[in-house]
């Protein structure tokens, strides 16, 4: 029997989403199916102390040997996969209803005259119309409480409707306007079909269009000074907008198809794969890749940058050598593939799949509606994928010392580079030029002593920013072991502290470039007397380590782990540099733009600043709000707004650059 502790998933591993995970066995059985609203809080309380769970709990988790997940978007997406999975997988560890029925359903008796709404379980009537299953019956009825206040059809049982016809009078429903009282001859028999006819499409989602209706009349009424009806209807609106929780985890019966969705970086990509048969998710499947590599993990099988054949291949890999009888490929090949960018030859592509199939295959991107949400879902369980693996592959220590011991015997170093440091330079034109610098210690990120720099060199290129911001570096470095070395001689006290975060020397030094950028950081450090210290450069193009006085660049394996380590040291430095240098330039336009402002000086401008650090920010406050900045009044403060929001150009908010 596995030990929990040999398996237990880290927590930082496990999501805070709502999602269903499964515990499975060492046969890969599914032994119990669960849904939570938040997966890391529900999975870390089954890896308590094992005295303090229940008994039959403590069993299913000594008898599983693994667990997974799947992020949903809401607790009732997660309820009817948690459903769909019991149903599917029949887990012996999840208790059944002691009445042995199935989940409760929610009814629409629609082939009698008036047709009335129920929550029902057990077997189905052919004619009537059904919703769900869902796995809580309150949640249903609350829903139905909701919904007849807007669509007030029948819900009374068949003896309460003849006794109200019998005397003339409605029940309390009709009394308190949640059913039309058809009983009594308020509405005819087609009226109420189609009140029935509406609330049916709003409890299966279609739901907006009779939220805008709600809102259109009530401006209308509020336009006539109606306001007691225009009250009603926004009531009525907003009681609709809380029921419709969109769920796309089930779609319409007759639904076979799969459900392909990616989330990539910058070198590896992950991609979902959803299997839908009869409106239900039956499967699900996630895979991780080299962006350069293909999907079998074979040098021989090249994938392009570009997602549409990034996608292509996939489908190729997928269904290109279904084995099996007719019956099987159409089992394996749906009839519909959805997919988050179409191939150039998807034609082509769906002919093949439909050859395969024996009948059509339509491949193409939902642009609306629950097939839609369902492709955010599966997005959304993508780049949750996605970040898993890049979390297990950059915390294992085994993958980390083989990284670094390749890293070194591939730059000849005497030892491995336990602290690396990697630099990178962001300006746009030569124009507020920064530089990152970030460090990886045993492999893994040290943001505490990441570190970014202002360009003030004249020269505007990328190795003359780097040659400033290595020298300012190393010279720091000098300055604070002198400064440590006083402080231990009893000179210097208060800075010794201080001195010691900037004072380790790296091992390595990894520049985001080519040649001419390794060059210059090896001149740099023999300058500076740190003959020591190993550099290399990687370049973006073809992830090349070059070395400073060699004549041709190192070209390491697509799967070495070397590599690895050294493309996420380069990213990290990019990213780290791309952040500040927007910070940088939106604090630029703030300050180009105030210049126009009578009555704000120096002092003022700072404390502007300080209070609101970005464009968008400052755009986004009202005059109140820059009015309670020190030293601003309403005058001042009312010219400061004038002048972020009447500038000419385009600027992008989120970035702070001006757009052509």
């Amino acid at each position: 029997m596995p030990d929990p502790a040999t398996w237990r998933p880290k927590t930082g591993e496990i999501p805070v989403e709502p999602g269903v995970y499964r515990f499975i066995d060492e046969n890969d059985r599914v032994i119990y199916v669960g849904k939570a609203i938040s997966l890391r809080s529900r999975l870390t309380s089954y890896f308590q102390d094992a005295g303090a769970l229940h008994p039959r709990t403590r069993t299913m988790v000594h008898t599983a040997a693994r667990v997974e997940w799947t992020v949903v978007r809401n607790g009732l997406e997660a309820l009817q996969l948690e459903y769909t999975w019991i149903k599917e997988f029949d887990p012996r560890f999840n208790v059944k209803y002691r009445d042995d029925k199935s989940y409760p359903w929610l009814c629409v008796t629609w082939s009698e005259e008036y047709p009335r709404i129920f929550v029902g379980r057990g077997t189905k009537k052919k004619g009537w119309r059904y919703f769900g299953p869902y796995a809580e019956a309150w949640a249903i009825r609350d829903s139905i409480d909701a919904l007849l206040a807007v669509f007030p059809m029948r819900s009374c049982s068949n003896g309460v409707f003849r006794s109200a016809k019998t005397s003339g009078r409605p029940c309390l429903m009709g009394y308190i306007d949640k059913c039309s009282a058809p009983c009594v001859g308020r509405v005819s028999a087609e009226e109420h079909r189609m009140i029935a006819t509406n609330f049916c499409s709003a409890i299966a989602g279609k739901a907006s269009g009779f939220i805008r209706e709600l809102e259109s009349e009530m401006q209308a009424c509020a336009a006539q000074l109606e306001y007691e009806k225009a009250g009603i209807l926004r009531d009525k609106a907003d009681a609709l907008r809380r029921v419709m929780e969109k769920n796309a985890i089930v779609l319409e019966d007759s639904a076979d198809l799969d459900l392909v969705a990616v989330a990539m970086d910058p070198l590896e990509v992950a991609v979902q794969l959803f299997h839908v048969r009869g409106g239900r998710i039956l499967a699900e499947r996630g895979w991780v890749a080299d962006r350069g590599a293909g999907w079998d993990d074979t040098e021989a099988a090249v994938v392009a940058e570009d997602l549409p054949q990034l996608v292509e291949a996939f489908l190729l890999q997928i269904y290109g050598d279904v084995e099996g009888d007719a019956e099987e490929r159409k089992r394996v090949i749906p009839p519909e593939v959805l997919v988050p960018y179409l191939p150039e030859s998807v034609d082509t592509l769906a002919e093949l799949l439909g050859q395969e199939r024996g009948t059509k295959v339509t491949i193409r991107v939902p642009q609306r509606g629950d097939k839609k949400t369902l492709m955010s879902t599966a997005e959304k369980n993508a780049a949750q994928t996605l970040a898993l693996h890049k979390t297990r592959r950059a915390s294992d220590l085994i993958t980390r010392n083989q990284a670094l011991d390749e890293i070194a015997q591939v730059l000849e170093m005497d030892e491995v580079p336990l602290r690396i440091e990697g630099y990178d330079i962001s300006h746009i034109q030569g124009t507020n030029t920064v530089a990152s610098m970030v460090v990886f210690e045993d492999g893994l990120a040290r943001k505490s002593e990441y570190r970014h720099f202002s360009i003030t060199t004249v020269e505007s290129n990328d190795v003359g920013a780097m040659k400033e911001v290595l020298t300012r570096r190393f010279s720091r470095l000098i300055d604070d072991r002198e400064a440590m070395e006083e402080g231990h001689s009893g000179v210097v006290d208060a800075t010794t502290r201080t001195a010691k975060r900037f004072s380790y020397a790296p091992s390595l030094i990894v520049v985001d470039g080519a040649g001419p950028q390794a060059n210059i950081a090896r001149q740099v450090l023999d300058n500076l007397g740190f003959d020591s210290v190993m550099v290399c450069g990687l370049a973006k193009r073809l992830e090349e380590v070059w070395v400073p006085g060699q004549k041709y660049p190192i070209i390491l394996r697509r799967n070495s782990q070397a590599l690895y380590l050294l493309q996420r040291i380069r990213d990290e430095s990019h990213r780290f540099a791309i952040t500040f240098h927007r910070k940088k330039r939106s604090r630029s336009m703030i300050e180009s733009l105030l210049d126009s402002v009578p009555g704000l000086g120096e002092v003022r401008r700072k404390a502007l600043l300080k209070a609101f650090t970005s464009l968008k920010k400052l755009r986004s406050a009202t005059v109140d709000d820059i009015a309670q900045v020190p030293g601003f009044g309403p005058s001042l403060a009312a010219s400061v707004a004038a002048a972020v929001h009447e500038t000419p150009e385009a600027i992008n908010m989120t970035t702070g650059e001006v757009l052509d």
